[in-house]
């Protein structure tokens, strides 16, 4: 089902859904408070979004001004956001795991008068840099726990109750700011997360998010009666579209999980129906299924791999349109012994699942589907709204990111590069129109800097980012993306990039999945006192190398991994080798492990 009300600004989707709303028993939000999932009906959330509004407006924030947001995805992010663009006010989203230099320098660029921080963490990084963003003025942070109490700051709810003065004082100012927001009006600018040089701010105006949703909800259904879990960052343009904006249209209730670490326990506490979602999560509950298989009597593995067999056929005969009765008994029995106690761990409601943000393996998404959990996948950048091209629940090929949403047109040009044209597209990078020549052509359209092509049936194909292409020393053009997601189906990977440009053949930093591998030691008596110790253990080290030749079969000659280091540490976010939504910043690791490149090479002659 499309959106609940036609609209033309976020604006006007806050005004119309929640006046539909108002009176329904049914919440807009679900969040935890002290352990427990709390409700916050349509009219709670429209009169704490009047209140904040007014806030702003008491002092002196107007329409036209840049406000940021430094916070982790919680209630009052929300707030503040429908706060800011229902009075055409700017805002600039900023991940929380950013450092006080690095939001200095989007501050600076935006020329933010106002930030809003959730707590003391985040408000001692505005602190440093307070008196070297000239324009900044007030603060105002939404926990008031043992915070200190600089001048410009105030809380979220002390900038209510200057709203409630200043509502009593202009009773119909919001409602007239919501009817002064244009389509053109620019809503949002979103910095992305500069694994190349210094970021540089998306401008994004309300036509453009407003195309987007309604284009996407037109092929991805979603109702009333859904419930959505969110956990991918708001900071970032695919959780903010289809995940908060997306969701809200269509009259959906959003549950907001505590963190990625509790998702598995918020799944059982929420039961959602529809969830956005990153192949990383699809990777790790594969692993943990496979694990979980592996490690069992040999009876339940028998069972299980009996039952992704008869999953498998089952899907293929459905998509035929002819089910024998006897495979749909079959079924039936396989889905009362495994799937439905798998299915289970996702709160049992699931619809399906939408994967973006990166390349879904082809084979993840087979498997899941064996299982009978849905995964749709789509494909779009922070500049494009974001989404240009999805699967459709009835019509989708895993390997694929489907095809273009209403209104988007995608070409393929010369060298295989993704161009993109639509009402979706960007106005620009802020204060950079070098940078936007370079992607928006004189035609319009958006140079994506994704490779990839059409197939037999009109489904688009992404093999790599173009600067991650690797030509190798023999001049073979080679995409790492596909490489390491096959590597990363090895129940014993956990990350893992692969190196190769300019060079005569690939190598890989491989972070092992320390659970597999310790279960690994204790069930062939390798004896260890850490993590460390145990990846340098030579039968730790036979094991990856049996695991790196059974994957070269499935690959070229030329994309054969030839050595690899096993690391002893993940890449995270905090030590700015992954993006707030998890994909590894490439130029980052291999500047960071260059010795241990060095020494693959060396050690193979090179």
């Amino acid at each position: 089902m499309p959106v609940v009300k036609p609209f033309s600004t976020i604006a006007e989707m806050f005004d119309v859904i929640t006046r539909h709303f108002i009176d329904s028993e049914k919440p807009a939000y679900l969040y935890k408070v002290a352990g427990v999932y709390k409700p916050l009906s349509y009219k709670e959330l429209r009169e704490m979004v009047e209140l904040t509004a007014c806030g702003l407006a008491a002092l002196g924030l107007k329409k036209g001004d840049k406000v940021g947001i430094v916070s982790e995805n919680r209630i009052e992010w929300i707030i503040v956001d429908f706060a800011m663009t229902t009075t055409g006010i700017i805002d600039v989203p900023v991940y929380p795991t950013l450092t006080y230099k690095q939001i200095e320098y989007i501050f600076n660029d935006a020329g933010v008068k106002a930030t809003f921080v959730s707590n003391q963490v985040q408000l001692s990084k505005i602190e440093k840099i307070y008196d070297n963003v000239e324009t900044l003025d007030k603060v105002i942070i939404f926990t008031e726990k043992g915070i200190s109490a600089p001048g410009y700051l105030l809380s979220l709810r002390e900038l209510m109750e200057l709203g409630r003065d200043f509502k009593a004082k202009n009773p119909d100012y919001w409602i007239n700011m919501i009817r002064e927001v244009r389509p053109e009006d620019i809503l949002t600018i979103i910095y992305t997360s500069g694994t190349t040089g210094e970021p540089k701010g998306v401008v994004l105006t309300h036509k453009n998010l407003v195309s987007n949703i309604l284009s996407a909800t037109q092929v991805v259904p979603m109702t009333p009666e859904d419930t959505f879990l969110s956990y991918l960052p708001f900071s970032h343009s695919f959780e903010r579209m289809a995940g908060f904006y997306a969701a809200f249209a269509c009259g959906g209730v959003v549950a907001l999980a505590e963190s990625i670490d509790t998702i598995a326990q918020n799944l059982l506490e929420v039961k959602p129906t529809v969830m956005t979602s990153v192949p990383r999560l699809f990777e790790r509950l594969y692993n943990r299924i496979i694990k979980g298989v592996e490690s069992g009597p040999a009876l339940r593995k028998k069972i299980f791999y009996w039952a992704l067999d008869v999953g498998k056929k089952y899907v293929q005969a459905s998509k035929r349109g002819k089910v024998p009765a006897w495979l749909k008994s079959q079924y039936a029995l396989a889905d009362k012994l495994v799937f439905s106690k798998l299915k289970a761990r996702t709160g049992g409601r699931i619809k399906f699942f939408v994967s973006g943000g990166a390349a879904l393996a082809k084979e993840l998404g087979e498997f899941f589907e064996a299982l009978g959990i849905k995964i749709i996948e789509g494909y779009g950048l922070t500049e494009t709204s974001p989404v240009l091209t999805v699967n459709r629940l009835d019509d989708y090929k895993f390997g694929t990111v489907g095809k273009p949403i209403p209104g988007v047109e995608i070409k393929i040009a010369e060298d295989g590069e993704i161009l993109a044209r639509g009402p979706n597209v960007m106005l620009g990078y802020y204060n950079n129109p070098k940078a936007t020549a370079e992607v928006i052509d004189k035609d319009g359209w958006f140079h994506t800097g994704d490779i990839g092509y059409f197939d037999e049936d009109g489904f688009l194909v992404i093999t790599d980012r173009k600067k991650h292409i690797f030509v190798s020393s023999g001049g073979k053009n080679i995409a790492p993306q596909p490489i390491e997601s096959l590597l990363a189906q090895s129940n014993y990977i956990d990350q893992v990039v692969v190196i190769g440009e300019g060079k005569p053949f690939l190598t890989a930093l491989i972070v092992p999945d320390f659970e597999a591998i310790k279960d690994y030691a204790k069930q062939n008596g390798i004896s260890f006192q850490d993590d460390k110790e145990l990846l340098h253990r030579d039968e730790i080290y036979r094991l990856f190398e049996r695991e790196i030749k059974r994957i070269n079969k499935e690959l070229a000659q030329h994309e054969h991994i030839r050595n690899f280091r096993l690391l002893d540490k993940p890449f995270t976010i905090e030590d700015g080798e992954l993006t707030p939504t998890l994909k590894v910043k490439r130029k980052v690791v291999e500047q960071k492990y260059k010795n241990l490149i060095e020494q693959m090479y060396e050690e193979l002659g090179v």
